[in-house]
């Protein structure tokens, strides 16, 4: 339960910056009714807001040293001071005086939350009997989806000029518990330490090859998500005209299909195996997503609500697999690499899609179709590269 409420406040804090961007833009920019771009609809141009959530995203690959860090220090040291200076400075974006002053604060809490999420994940592995580890990674999943979820809904709910300001500002709060909560959770147990963990971030040349794997299909996801998520309410309310009530309703319904999602690719994690669960999902996120950038409110809806679903049906067992693989001393360090590796593929995603979105002008027919065709299909073929993972299912950690 613990774990799950530290899932959830790395969701919530994470997922501010995406949920508050439309009127961080309108705040920090200028609309025009009459205009036909990205820029006149929602205040800054594609290309700004790709570059802002870029910056945001690459800041993440900070996550990986401090992940390393609790192969050598403990994981719970890590994860409580990780989770407590995020919220702490993701508060700090209340008072952005400009655009770039928002993007610089939740940069500098990127890595922090990031490393949070990691960890949060390398415990419930480590804490968990072979039986229930992908159940419990698809609670933590849900936790994380349920924090996202919230920050949209207090989104709709807290409006006017200044509302995305209050949004961060709450964070102070759940910030002040963290510790004490965390009292509660056992240290895993440590084995032998590896001379490698010595050297900050490396692993054994043994093991690189399914690290490389690892990170490949995680740039590939990051292709998706980043610009799928971080678009979403830019498109929704700045491009459609939904209302913010509209789109949260969306997001808050889509927990719905996203449970769906958790449910059966945790049946999937086990009976077909980790690696074709994770590609039968990432295939489905690239084609939901793309769907919702296609044109027209219901697009939007039916897109987004599967693909809450594809990415449910996705989490576990790539959580489950990125882990499972690596010994005890690496495994926190394989885990941050997989995250910059999705962090760079976030980071490329996010300013491709915003270049694209800003040279095809798809926003007079109220589409993103071509950016998204573009953005999210060409590096699916990289799925192949799973069936050179061994299959981790029922495996016993080491």
């Amino acid at each position: 339960m613990v774990l799950f409420v530290m899932a959830l406040l790395a969701g919530f804090a994470q997922f501010g910056a995406i949920s508050s961007l439309e009127d961080v833009a309108r705040h920090f920019g200028h609309v025009v009714a009459t205009g036909h771009s990205l820029k006149s609809a929602v205040g800054l141009s594609g290309s700004v807001l790709g570059i802002g959530l870029a910056a945001l995203r690459l800041a993440s690959l900070g996550a990986l040293p401090l992940a390393a860090l609790a192969d050598r220090w403990g994981r719970l040291r890590i994860l409580r001071d990780t989770l407590v200076v995020g919220l702490l400075v993701t508060a700090v974006a209340s008072l952005s005086p400009g655009y770039w002053f928002f993007v610089a604060s939740f940069a500098l809490a990127r890595p922090l939350l990031a490393a949070t999420s990691t960890l949060v994940q390398v415990v419930t592995v480590e804490t968990s009997s072979t039986a229930r580890r992908v159940h419990r990674l698809a609670v933590m999943v849900a936790g994380g989806g349920i924090g996202a979820g919230l920050s949209a809904v207090l989104h709709s709910v807290i409006r006017g000029p200044n509302s995305f300001r209050w949004l961060f500002a709450i964070v102070v709060l759940p910030a002040l518990i963290v510790p004490s909560l965390l009292r509660a959770v056992p240290e895993p147990h440590r084995h032998s330490i590896d001379s490698h963990t010595m050297r900050l971030g490396s692993v054994p040349a043994h093991l690189r090859g399914r690290l490389t794997v690892i990170a490949v299909v995680a740039f590939t996801v990051g292709m998706i998500t980043g610009p799928a998520n971080g678009f979403t309410f830019v498109y929704g309310e700045g491009v459609l005209r939904l209302s913010p009530s509209v789109v949260a309703g969306v997001v808050t319904a889509s927990a719905l299909s996203g449970l769906g999602g958790l449910l059966l690719g945790r049946q999937l994690a086990h009976t077909i195996g980790r690696r074709w669960t994770v590609a039968a999902g990432v295939l489905a996120l690239a084609v939901t997503s793309a769907y919702a950038y296609s044109g027209g409110r219901t697009s939007f809806e039916v897109g987004y609500f599967l693909g809450v679903g594809a990415a449910g049906l996705l989490a576990p067992a790539a959580g489950a697999i990125s882990t499972e693989i690596f010994p005890h001393a690496f495994r926190a360090t394989a885990a941050g690499w997989a995250g910059v590796a999705g962090v760079l593929g976030a980071t490329a995603g996010l300013a491709l899609f915003g270049w694209i979105g800003d040279a095809v002008g798809g926003v007079q027919s109220a589409s993103l179709r071509v950016p998204a065709l573009l953005t999210f299909l060409p590096l699916l073929p990289t799925l192949v590269l799973l069936a050179r993972l061994p299959e981790s299912r029922g495996v016993e950690l080491s």
